[in-house]
C-alpha cells in the first residue's frame, strides 16, 4: 500500500485527518524491511449504555465495517484495552467479552492482538480476560519491527509491577537497541494527569528501561482522545475511543464522558491506521468512527 494511497484513503473518511511522522520509528537507512500497516482500535466499552452514546451498540459494528472496507487489509489489528465496560458481576463480564468477540468476528483481518483495560481486568486481575484472549502482556516481531504489549491495568494500583518490569528488562536485553520498537499500553506510561488515573505508578521505571533503545514509539488508549507527548526520545500517541470522548487533560474536576451532540454524532470517536514505510518512518492517520463505507 503506497503512502499516497493511504493518505487518500484517510481523507475519504470524511473527518479531520492528522498525519504525523513518528520520530520513534525512524531507524538506520541500511535496514531493509517490507512496507506494512496496522490498525489500532481502543476503548470499545462494549456493554456501556447511556446518554453519552445513544448508539452504544452501533459504534463497534461501524468500525468493523470501516476497517473491512479498506482497499488492502492491515497486517494486524491491535485493541489497546477496555474491550468491555466495567461490571461487578463476573458472569456479566464474561458475557460482555464473549459478545465483543462475536461483534469483531466479521473482521477480514485474521491477525488480532488484544490487551486489557482496567474495565476488563482490574476487578479480577485479568482472570476472565486471560481465559478468553490470552496473556495480558507479551512481545512479538513483525517485518523488522519489535512490538511489546504491556499490562498496566490488572494491578488496581495502576502499576506494571516488579514481575512485569523484570520481564521487560529480560526481553529488551534480547533486542538490538538500534532497531525500531513499538510499545502498546492502555494507560499512559508518563504522568499525564495522575489525579485522573491517567498515569502508571511505576511508568518511570518502564521508560528508563526503554530509554536506551534509540527508536521507541508508544501507542496507548484510556484517555479517549488523540494526544501526543514526547518524553526524552520516546514518542507517545493516544487513540480515540469507540464509545465516548473525555475532556482534555486536566480541564475538568473529573474525566466524565462528554455529552453526545445530536448535531455532530460520533464527534470525537474514531480509530487509526499506522503505516510503516520501507525507510523505517511511520505515518499515522486518524479515521472517524462513521467514515467510509459505514457512514
Amino acid at each position: 500500500m503506497q503512502r499516497r494511497d493511504f493518505l487518500q484513503l484517510a481523507a475519504l473518511g470524511g473527518g479531520a485527518v492528522s498525519i504525523a511522522g513518528l520520530a520513534g520509528c525512524a531507524h538506520r537507512a541500511e535496514a531493509k524491511q517490507d512496507e506494512f500497516y496496522f490498525v489500532q482500535l481502543s476503548d470499545i466499552h462494549w456493554g456501556f449504555s447511556g446518554a453519552p452514546n445513544p448508539d452504544a451498540r452501533g459504534t463497534l459494528p461501524k468500525a468493523v465495517a470501516a476497517v473491512n472496507a479498506l482497499p488492502e487489509p492491515p497486517d494486524f489489528i491491535v485493541f489497546t484495552g477496555d474491550l468491555t465496560h466495567t461490571t461487578d458481576n463476573p458472569d456479566e463480564r464474561r458475557r460482555r467479552m464473549l459478545e465483543f468477540k462475536q461483534q469483531i468476528a466479521p473482521l477480514k483481518t485474521q491477525t488480532l492482538r488484544f490487551m486489557p483495560g482496567e474495565h476488563d481486568a482490574a476487578l479480577d486481575r485479568g482472570a476472565i480476560f486471560k481465559e478468553l484472549f490470552g496473556p495480558t502482556y507479551y512481545r512479538f516481531d513483525h517485518k523488522g519491527v519489535h512490538f511489546m504489549a504491556l499490562d498496566n491495568v490488572s494491578d488496581r494500583g495502576t502499576s506494571l509491577g516488579a514481575e512485569q518490569l523484570d520481564w521487560m528488562k529480560a526481553e529488551l536485553a534480547k533486542l538490538d537497541p538500534q532497531a525500531p520498537l513499538v510499545v502498546f499500553a492502555h494507560r499512559p506510561l508518563f504522568p499525564l494527569v495522575p489525579r485522573w488515573d491517567w498515569h502508571t505508578r511505576d511508568g518511570a521505571e518502564a521508560l528508563a528501561l526503554l530509554e536506551p533503545h534509540q527508536h521507541v514509539t508508544v501507542f496507548y488508549g484510556h484517555i479517549h482522545q488523540e494526544h501526543h507527548q514526547q518524553t526524552g526520545r520516546i514518542a507517545h500517541h493516544s487513540a480515540r475511543s469507540l464509545m465516548f470522548p473525555l475532556p482534555a487533560p486536566g480541564t475538568a474536576e473529573k474525566p466524565a464522558p462528554l455529552p453526545w451532540d445530536p448535531a455532530a454524532p460520533y464527534r470525537g470517536l474514531g480509530w487509526r491506521g499506522i503505516e510503516q514505510e520501507p525507510d523505517g518512518r511511520s505515518q499515522l492517520a486518524e479515521h472517524p468512527i462513521a467514515g467510509g463505507a459505514s457512514a
